[in-house]
């Protein structure tokens, strides 16, 4: 049999570390036991079993001790254990017996390793996690959100992480990245749920990026990072640029990976009317456009994206620079963001109340979630007077939103998705 003492020690000191008695908040008196039952105790109940006669002796040593006090089922003593009670007054004691840190330990301990990486941390997202680490240690709050206050060096590895992505310079791929800072290729995926989440707390920019797009912002990619262009233009290829490739002759575009981008650049001004930049793949591919270069985004654009958009609006500052996107929350807010990260006046395009109407029976209703989003979306669009405000309380009043690959640009109403009444 494991040992009986420490097996119900360790239960009791885990309720009291969830108890109001040792936060020290209790208003009334608080005792803290463990009760027998075939659930909790099974083998004490087992007729076939030996464990009776074990455990009485452990329970009376427990007491003994003055470790517990034991309460016999109708007060018949060594008959029937109800429950042990701990004594309060003993805890520290019992700690040591244990050989475990204590809650309150865990805490000091944690909250001193805060403040070293506080000081070695100047980057803001660790800089305000640890801040928040450090206010909810001190009001003995719950932080397991995002550490185990039992593993500091897990602790360490996470904020170096965090640091480590908002100091990256260089494109790299995941497992790289990882060699990079922890020697190891799989110790950095292993935290990319967590780090997610983390930039989404402590980052207003990223509050509904999805962990790719957000580590993509710093040049961490999973794969390579591509971009699609179409339609008019000439690319430039070589730092002496002395090949070219016209789009124009390529049906479906081509794909440029992200390390290339610095050796090619567009040309064709003279022909160039309209820059398109398009959010979804299928609608990248699908769409044609006279007189017009098409970039597909991918969602939120990056900095690798961004430096070429405005590469290419030095190129071309004559040229009409368009956003097509989803007509809902997301597809607004990465219009915004896109205008706001680039200093480009990007108009909104196919993005408007006569592309709800029209395609109608292809839209989605609003999840509560959505009209929560809306709610805020709509709130800042006023504020700052944005062409769309019109749009949104559109969406609110009729409850409804838009995937663009639903709009059709060959006049013909054709979607390419199923419609939904």
């Amino acid at each position: 049999m494991a040992r009986f003492d420490v097996r119900i020690l360790n239960k009791l000191l885990d309720s009291y570390e969830r108890s109001s008695l040792a936060k020290g908040t209790n208003k009334v008196a608080v005792h803290i036991d463990f009760r027998f039952s075939k659930k909790s105790v099974p083998e004490y109940f087992d007729e076939s079993s030996l464990a009776f006669e074990e455990i009485h002796a452990c329970a009376h040593e427990l007491e003994d001790k003055g470790f517990v006090r034991i309460v016999w089922k109708k007060g018949k003593e060594d008959h029937i254990i109800e429950k042990l009670v701990l004594n309060e007054k003993k805890v520290k004691e019992i700690y040591q017996y244990l050989g475990r840190t204590s809650h309150e330990d865990y805490v000091r301990n944690t909250l001193k390793l805060v403040g070293i990486l506080r000081e070695q941390c100047t980057a803001p997202v660790a800089g305000k996690l640890l801040d928040w680490l450090d206010e909810r240690l001190r009001g003995d709050l719950p932080v397991k959100e995002f550490i185990d206050l039992t593993c500091p060096e897990e602790t360490k590895k996470l904020i170096r992480a965090v640091q480590a992505v908002e100091e990256n310079e260089e494109e790299n791929y995941i497992r790289e990245f990882s060699i990079r800072n922890f020697s190891d290729s799989k110790t950095f995926e292993q935290m990319c749920g967590k780090i997610g989440r983390i930039f989404r707390r402590f980052s207003p920019e990223f509050a509904e990026a999805d962990t790719e797009e957000i580590l993509a912002e710093y040049g961490i990619y999973h794969m390579p990072n591509y971009i699609y262009l179409k339609g008019l233009g000439t690319l430039a290829l070589g730092k002496a640029e002395k090949e070219f490739l016209d789009l124009s002759l390529l049906r479906q575009g081509i794909g440029l990976s992200g390390d290339d981008l610095s050796d090619i650049r567009i040309t064709g001004r003279e022909k160039i009317r309209k820059v398109i930049t398009i959010e979804n793949l299928t609608t990248f591919f699908r769409w044609q456009e006279e007189n017009a270069l098409i970039i597909y985004l991918g969602g939120y654009h990056n900095k690798v994206r961004r430096r070429l958009l405005k590469e290419i609006y030095e190129t071309l500052p004559d040229a009409e620079y368009l956003h097509f996107g989803d007509i809902d929350v997301g597809g607004f807010e990465i219009y915004r963001d896109l205008c706001r990260k680039t200093d480009i006046p990007f108009r909104l395009y196919h993005m408007g109340i006569e592309e709800l109407e029209t395609y109608r029976n292809y839209g989605k209703k609003l999840t509560e979630n959505d009209r929560k989003r809306l709610k805020l979306l709509l709130e800042q669009a006023e504020k700052e007077k944005a062409e769309y405000v019109q749009t949104l309380k559109y969406m609110e009043d009729q409850g409804i939103k838009l995937e663009q690959e639903c709009i059709s640009n060959y006049g013909t109403g054709n979607c390419y998705v199923e419609a939904v009444v």
